[in-house]
């Protein structure tokens, strides 16, 4: 027994001296590799730079229309002392609070980011020091590959054993990006407060440091809610950190800051807002980096028409009085494929750079009531079908409360009238029966269907367009129509090249049929109906203002709250969408106001028409027939019927009787053969026998 214990103690002896040379080894090793690293580091002395270079943007015809701001442009390097000290304690205190006691690596900071990382199972902290971030921004890609990593390490001790910590700090300072074009603190100071770094203030330079986190999430000017809680968060760090006290930190929240934006390069082109709107897509949906993209040379083709955006411009600047401070956007794009040919997202983005086309959410009015008539069409209504129209009250709610419901102005025809009619005169009350009689849940389905992504509530007014939509999917979702129920998805890049030539993204357009193709097409030929004095009623129809401006064929509706005034129509070759309001959601005055959105729609429309067919809709489908109909009846009109109107219908579906409200003989309906001439004879006011009397 005693000879086993004795072995098993020699044994754990061996091992013990094994294990230890195996330390010693694996240590000298580890320190050989490190010391061959920082010998290897400091041979090759300072890391070049890169030269940046600039991202262009391309029109549909390949016209320079942009580009993104060079470091040449709005790059300004300065020294550390010419920074404010706001500025660097800020900027340490909330980014790398151990930046002048570590050698790049806070291995503090790291474990305690990998232990939040594991306990939370995803990546919940970043553990990247300054001169991380500095090493990547200068010369890195932002993969999160392990080469990429182990060269940010490389780079960050080369950066560290050639530079002093200041030299680091200036550097990262002068490379960081602000946002706006804006690279570096003396860029972003001048930007956002017109001044030199130095001159910053606490309250000015922490509004500054907040922004480098996300440009697009933290930039004061169009975040600002998101920005405070980034600079509240920063002037806690400088508390804890012992560079300001609680009292200070508690004065400079409860401050208002005080911008003063200035114009920059990039601002200046044809197309500011589309061009803003490219950029987003290429971060967001298409991950191009900010580095990449500022930096990196990209050629980025775009579906805009110069032609198109040129004229656009024209008519708003035309349309709206340069003294008024009303905005407004358009967008223009192809129903076919989706390529969106022009956009203005307000009235002059200098002034004001918030883009109304993508990013405003209101209130579309009528223009909603397409989406409920091609519901309702679906549901065995035809552009026949009669409602009264008359003030009325509506039990909702199950019967628990009372909708009293007007039609402008609070006329009312105080009888029945058409779908087609109701459609063209935007009738309320007609809208109104008709979507609780088909139910708001199928309202939702047909919009969502069209491609409205926004939130839609299932309720009785949304028929009158009580949900809050943006104008690009409103756009997208009458394109549908246009198309007959192929629905797209609208894009503004073509294709993007980089420096190398290589192409890392290219579009290629879907279709997918989400709406019957013959019920679009009724609908299509029912909205041209807005033009037509034929459907006047108790009012003219809401497009009459601008009938005589249009000699192209144009399906189009009319929208209008209190606040909002839109106009959106197509033709088959080209969808616009316009809307009218103000920023801050006040009230339309009256005319001339209200009438903007139409004039710059028929406008625009008439001119970006220039030169194509003055009906360009395709033949029906065959699932469609078209008859003579009165409007007022909705019956096959009669040789008397003072305004007949070819009408489509869904075949089968078609009126059978003839108007009995204006006495004549049965009209000939198309591909119907005449039994005798007496019909025409009759038109003319003569029978067969007075016009053969008329030969003597």
């Amino acid at each position: 027994m005693e000879i086993v214990t004795e072995q098993r103690k020699k044994l754990a002896k061996l091992l013990f001296k094994w294990a230890v040379r195996v330390a010693i080894v694996i240590i000298l090793m580890i320190a050989i590799f490190t010391c061959g690293v920082l010998l290897y580091a400091k041979i090759l002395g300072p890391p070049p730079l890169k030269v940046p270079q600039t991202t262009v943007f391309y029109s549909n015809s390949q016209d320079v229309i942009g580009q993104m701001e060079h470091q040449n442009q709005n790059r300004y390097w300065i020294n550390l002392d010419e920074i404010s000290k706001n500025v660097t304690e800020a900027t340490v205190s909330i980014e790398d609070q151990h930046f002048y006691e570590h050698h790049g690596f806070d291995f503090k900071r790291i474990a305690g980011a990998a232990l939040s990382d594991i306990q939370s199972l995803s990546k919940v902290q970043g553990a990247s020091t300054i001169t991380m971030q500095y090493a990547r921004n200068l010369f890195l890609d932002y993969d999160k590959s392990w080469s990429r990593k182990l060269k940010e390490a490389f780079y960050t001790v080369r950066l560290e054993m050639n530079y002093s910590k200041d030299k680091i700090l200036e550097g990262y300072l002068n490379t960081i990006y602000y946002g706006h074009g804006a690279y570096g603190i003396q860029a972003a100071a001048q930007y956002y407060f017109n001044k030199d770094a130095s001159e910053l203030s606490l309250s000015e330079a922490t509004t500054l440091v907040a922004i480098p986190k996300g440009p697009s999430i933290y930039a004061p000017d169009t975040n600002l809610e998101n920005n405070q809680k980034r600079q509240h968060d920063i002037l806690s760090a400088m508390v804890k950190a012992g560079d300001i006290t609680r009292e200070k930190a508690e004065q400079v929240s409860q401050q208002t800051v005080n911008l003063n934006i200035q114009d920059n390069p990039a601002s200046d082109n044809i197309a500011p807002y589309f061009q803003d709107t490219v950029t987003y897509q290429l971060k967001h949906q298409l991950n191009i980096n900010e580095k990449q993209l500022v930096t990196g040379g990209l050629k980025v083709y775009t579906t805009l028409d110069t032609d198109l955006q040129k004229k656009a411009k024209h008519q708003v600047d035309s349309v709206i009085h340069s003294d008024s401070d009303i905005q407004t956007a358009l967008i223009s794009m192809k129903p076919e494929t989706g390529a969106v040919k022009a956009l203005i997202g307000g009235r002059n983005y200098k002034k004001v750079k918030y883009n109304h086309a993508v990013q405003a959410q209101r209130q579309p009015g009528s223009a909603f009531k397409p989406f409920l008539y091609y519901s309702a069409l679906t549901q065995n209504y035809t552009p026949s079908t009669t409602l009264v129209s008359q003030q009325t009250s509506f039990r909702v709610n199950g019967g628990q409360d009372v909708w009293r419901l007007h039609n402008y102005n609070n006329e009312y025809a105080n009888g029945p009238i058409t779908m087609m009619q109701a459609l063209a005169l935007s009738d309320n009350i007609y809208a109104a029966k008709t979507n609780l009689a088909i139910g708001p849940k199928t309202l939702v389905d047909t919009a969502n269907k069209a491609g409205i992504s926004s939130p839609l509530k299932a309720i009785p007014s949304l028929a009158l367009g009580t949900s809050n939509v943006n104008l690009l999917e409103m756009t997208r979702a009458y394109s549908t129509i246009a198309n007959y129920g192929a629905r797209v998805k609208p894009h503004f890049i073509k294709k993007v090249v980089n420096s190398d030539g290589d192409v890392i993204y290219e579009w290629h357009p879907k279709k997918q049929q989400v709406l019957d193709q013959a019920t679009s097409y009724v609908l299509a030929q029912m909205m041209t109906g807005i033009f037509d004095p034929k459907l006047n009623d108790y009012n003219k129809v809401t497009g009459s203002s601008v009938k005589d401006s249009l000699t192209h064929k144009v399906a189009a509706k009319t929208g209008s709250t209190d606040a909002n005034s839109w106009m959106i129509g197509f033709t088959p070759e080209l969808t616009t969408g316009v809307w009218v309001g103000y920023s801050d959601g006040r009230p339309l005055n009256h005319y001339p106001e209200t009438s903007y959105s139409k004039d710059i729609f028929a406008f625009y429309m008439e001119s970006a028409l220039e030169g194509q067919p003055e009906d360009s809709f395709k033949d029906a489908p065959k699932d469609v027939v078209a008859k003579y109909v009165d409007p007022d009846t909705g019956k096959l009109a009669t040789l008397d019927c003072p305004n007949a109107r070819l009408t489509y219908f869904v075949k089968g579906s078609a009126p059978q009787e003839y108007c009995d409200l204006h006495d004549g003989d049965h009209m000939r309906q198309p591909g119907e053969e005449p039994k005798d001439d007496r019909h025409e004879d009759k038109k003319e006011g003569k029978n067969w026998f007075d016009k053969f009397l008329d030969l003597f």
